[in-house]
């Protein structure tokens, strides 16, 4: 009997009709010949409407984090409980667990936990019994008991990590689309299936705004070799599989293509130009817990430098503080300027390790569409750029066409 993992995201459970759907789906899985853990999210739009009640009660005060991790995993423990009596109601034998009765253990970090062991035997000894498991996604247990959420797109991360803890011979991530696509096909029409996508290929994409997978999971998946298939919740049509990368993957020179929406920009300027300095600024960003992405800093002619970075909009008014409280300490000279309203474009692939002139055809695209480059950012198989948030669409769509996708 096979084992597997099933992830559905918050469209394929965003209403009574379609978790009556999921449950006919896990129940067929399960009557194929397979025991079945299923992670499930909340329904769709409710975190954000959880949030929203935060902030009316909080007024002008901010929720405390530990308080945030407590109302949003009521999401997830809704589903879960709706999707086992659905299971139950059409003759399965399905039972709903939390991350913590699931044995997900994460360090203490509030909203943004990172799992940190998993004791799946209650999971095992269910289904030894033949249940069907109905796991919360996004959740886990601090090691003093306290509830901890693992950040935006969490339940893909839930079912990875689940499928490695109980050695799953297949994980699936089920959502609104058949697979991963060249681009977002909301926003480029054509864009294409892919069938097949290494992980790092799968991680640069996620990293880059791709929404389809959260990149944490990828790399878990990759840490230890979690094969797995992105697929819809829909249909039964075949979906991408992720997996470990093989020759002929190099034959495609771009992947596929990703854009990432409400990003923002602060640029350090007249920062000494004196070791230690750049230390002392990301130093203190990490501290405070905000993930930055890309950074670029100017050659210094005058003893001072500029130094910019990129990270989520929603992250900005932290970093501000952040650099504030330590900005005297930078330099007598140096200032912050901030920017939001812009966005990233990435192009992608490992056949760019082995072919040259992707950066500059894609630059030539962009030049020839009008769309200014503000910041560039390049790895071994990806290459980055950010632009004004209002031209990415349009710049999607023309590198798309430049690269013949």
């Amino acid at each position: 009997m096979s084992l597997i993992v099933q992830k559905y995201g918050g469209t394929s459970v965003g209403s009574t009709e379609r978790i009556h759907n999921v449950a006919k789906r896990i129940l067929e899985t399960q009557r194929a010949g397979s025991q079945v853990v299923a992670v499930v999210s909340a329904m769709a739009g409710v975190t954000n409407k959880l949030i929203e009640m935060a902030n009316e009660v909080s007024a002008d005060n901010e929720p405390t984090e530990r308080e945030m991790d407590v109302l949003l995993s009521t999401g997830e423990q809704t589903t879960i409980a709706l999707t086992s009596m659905a299971i139950n109601a059409i003759g399965g034998k399905a039972i709903s667990l939390t991350g913590a009765q699931a044995g997900i253990f994460t360090d203490g970090e509030h909203t943004r936990a990172r799992i940190s062991n998993i004791s799946p035997d209650e999971v095992h000894r269910l289904l030894d019994e033949d249940h069907i498991v109905i796991l919360a996604g996004f959740q886990g247990s601090s090691p003093d008991g306290r509830i901890t959420t693992l950040g935006r797109g969490g339940s893909d991360l839930t079912a990875i990590a689940m499928a490695a803890a109980i050695d799953a011979d297949l994980c699936q991530i089920l959502t609104d689309v058949d697979g991963v696509y060249t681009c977002d096909p909301r926003v480029v029409k054509n864009a294409k299936k892919i069938n097949e996508i290494s992980y790092d290929e799968m991680l640069e994409m996620a990293s880059s705004g791709s929404k389809v997978m959260q990149s944490r999971s990828v790399e878990f998946a990759k840490k230890f070799c979690v094969k797995f298939e992105v697929k819809s919740s829909l249909n039964n049509n075949p979906g991408t599989i992720v997996t470990e990368e093989h020759p002929n993957m190099e034959s495609v020179v771009v992947r596929g293509i990703s854009i990432e929406k409400e990003q923002a920009k602060v640029t350090i300027e007249n920062v000494s130009d004196e070791p230690g300095v750049a230390a002392k600024i990301f130093q203190a960003i990490s501290e405070s817990g905000v993930i930055i992405d890309m950074i670029v800093q100017n050659v210094s002619k005058t003893n001072h430098t500029d130094i910019s970075f990129t990270l989520h909009r929603s992250d900005l008014k932290k970093a501000k503080q952040t650099i504030e409280a330590i900005l005297n300490e930078i330099s007598d000279t140096a200032s912050m300027e901030t920017t939001d309203g812009i966005g990233k474009l990435s192009v992608v692939g490992i056949g760019m390790r082995s072919h040259s002139g992707v950066a500059a055809q894609m630059f030539e695209a962009l030049a020839n569409g009008s769309i200014n480059i503000q910041m560039i950012s390049t790895s071994e198989i990806k290459t980055a750029v950010i632009i004004q948030e209002e031209d990415l669409e349009k710049a999607a769509n023309i590198v798309h066409e430049a690269f013949n996708l």
